[in-house]
């Protein structure tokens, strides 16, 4: 490679790691009710909630940058 030359990578915010992370815990949450434990699966599905607003905000500001 030349000195002086740039070379641009692609930023790399959205690896959908938050994805993955949201459907452990809706499936968590869906087993959880089944057994009858409704904390639990009221707490996994809030936090299934915020991997998906994490994982859309992110591949949106990927999309865009």
């Amino acid at each position: 490679m030349l000195a002086g030359t740039a070379v641009w990578l692609p930023l790399q915010l959205f690896t959908g790691t938050f994805l993955s992370y949201a459907i452990v815990f809706f499936v968590l949450a869906l087993v959880a009710t089944l057994v009858g434990f409704r904390g639990i699966a009221g707490i996994s599905m809030e936090i299934a909630r915020l991997f998906i607003l994490l994982f859309l905000v992110l591949a949106i500001v990927s999309i865009l940058l």
